[in-house]
C-alpha cells in the first residue's frame, strides 16, 4: 500500500478518519447533558433515517403504533404552586423566567420552544419536532442536535434546577417533550381569555368594560402568532384560527365603542380596518353605522355599495341580509339606527 493520491486504500482511510472526528465531535457535543435525564428511549434512536420518515423504532409484534405519536404514561412530578415561565408566542418568541427576559437562543432552538409552546400541556413526538424544524430533510445529526437544544432550553427555563432532578417545565413524555402547562403561562391563553370576556361584557351591555378587555388582549400582539414555525403543517391551522380571532376582535372592540357613543374614533379606526380586509363584511356593517352615526350618510351608503360591488366582482355572491338591510334603513334614516345608551350601562354610571 502507498499514499499516492490516486490509492484507494489511502482514500478510505482518510475518509475513516474523517468519521472519526465527526464522531468526537457529536460525543463532546451530547457530554453535557448525559447526565441531565435527557436520554430518549433506546427505541426512539434505532431506526433513525436522513429522510425523517421513519424516527421511531417498529412496534412490538402484534401491535399497530401510530407513525407519529404513541402516548405513554407520564411519570409523575411534584404539584406546581403556579406558572414559573411566561412565554410570549403572539410575535417573535420571548421567554420570561422569574420575572426577567430570558435569551431562547439560536434559530433552530427559538423554533423548537416555540413549537413546544403552540402545544403546551401536549405531547410532541421526537419525529414530529424533527420533520418540521427541518421541514422534512433533517441531517444525519438531528437527533443529536434536538436533545443538545432541549438541554439548552432545560437551563433556561429552569435555571436553578439541581443536577440529576427531573425537570418540571420541559419534560420528556414517552416518545417525544412536553412543555408542563401546569409551569408555563402562554399569552395565547391570556389573549383567548381577553376575548371570551370582551364578548361576554359586551352581551350583558357593559361596553365600557368590553373595550377594555378587548384592547387587553391585542395588546399582548407583537407580530404574527408563532412567528418561528407559523408555516409548518402542525402549527399553520392554529396560526391562521388565532389571526381570524384577531381581526374579530378589532371589531368586536370597534363594536364596543359604538355602543359606547364614540362613533367617531370607531369611524376613524374601522375606516382602516375595512380597507386592510376590504372582504370582511361585519367590518363593513359596522363602519356604515359609525359613519352614519357620526353624520356621515353618504360615506356610510357608498361602504355599503362598495362593498356589494367587490363581492360581485370577486366572489360572485350578494351582501349577507343584514347589510342589505342596513343600506334600507340608512336610505330611510331609522330611528332604530340611532345610538342610545344601554339601560344596563346607565344604571351603572348612576
Amino acid at each position: 500500500m502507498t499514499d499516492e493520491p490516486g490509492n484507494p486504500d489511502a482514500w478510505r482511510i482518510a475518509e475513516l478518519e474523517r468519521e472519526v472526528r465527526e464522531l468526537r465531535r457529536t460525543n463532546e457535543a451530547l457530554r453535557m447533558y448525559v447526565a441531565d435525564e435527557l436520554e430518549l428511549p433506546a427505541d426512539v434512536t434505532r431506526g433513525v433515517t436522513h429522510g425523517g420518515r421513519n424516527m421511531a423504532a417498529a412496534p412490538p409484534p402484534g401491535r399497530v403504533q401510530d407513525a407519529r405519536w404513541t402516548p405513554q404514561r407520564s411519570p409523575r412530578i411534584p404539584e406546581l404552586p403556579c406558572p414559573v415561565v411566561e412565554l410570549r408566542a403572539l410575535g417573535p418568541i420571548e421567554v420570561v423566567v422569574g420575572g426577567r427576559l430570558a435569551d431562547p437562543g439560536a434559530p433552530k432552538q427559538r423554533a423548537l420552544l416555540t413549537l413546544l409552546a403552540s402545544k403546551a400541556g401536549e405531547p410532541v413526538a421526537v419525529d414530529v419536532i424533527v420533520e418540521e424544524l427541518w421541514a422534512g430533510n433533517p441531517p444525519p445529526s438531528a437527533i443529536a442536535s434536538l436533545r443538545a437544544y432541549v438541554a439548552n432550553l432545560r437551563r433556561m427555563l429552569e435555571p436553578g434546577r439541581a443536577p440529576r432532578t427531573p425537570p418540571m417545565v420541559l419534560r420528556t413524555y414517552g416518545r417525544g417533550y412536553l412543555l408542563d402547562s401546569r409551569a408555563v403561562e402562554v399569552d395565547v391563553h391570556r389573549f383567548s381569555e381577553r376575548a371570551v370576556a370582551g364578548w361576554q361584557a359586551l352581551d350583558r351591555g357593559d361596553p365600557h368594560r368590553a373595550v377594555d378587555e378587548f384592547e387587553a388582549g391585542l395588546a399582548l400582539w407583537r407580530g404574527q402568532a408563532y412567528a418561528e414555525v407559523a408555516d409548518t403543517a402542525c402549527v399553520r391551522p392554529d396560526a391562521a384560527r388565532l389571526e381570524e380571532l384577531r381581526l374579530s376582535v378589532v371589531e368586536g372592540r370597534c363594536a364596543a365603542l359604538l355602543a359606547a357613543g364614540a362613533h367617531e374614533i370607531a369611524a376613524a379606526e374601522l375606516e382602516a380596518f375595512v380597507q386592510a380586509h376590504p372582504l370582511r363584511e361585519y367590518g363593513c356593517e359596522l363602519l356604515s353605522l359609525a359613519l352614519y352615526r357620526a353624520g356621515r350618510q353618504a360615506g356610510a351608503l357608498a361602504v355599503l355599495r362598495t362593498n356589494r360591488k367587490r363581492l360581485a366582482d370577486e366572489l360572485g355572491i350578494e351582501p349577507r341580509p343584514a347589510l342589505q338591510l342596513l343600506e334600507q334603513q340608512i336610505l330611510n334614516q331609522a330611528p332604530s339606527l340611532d345610538w342610545r345608551p344601554h339601560p344596563g350601562a346607565v344604571a351603572k354610571s348612576a
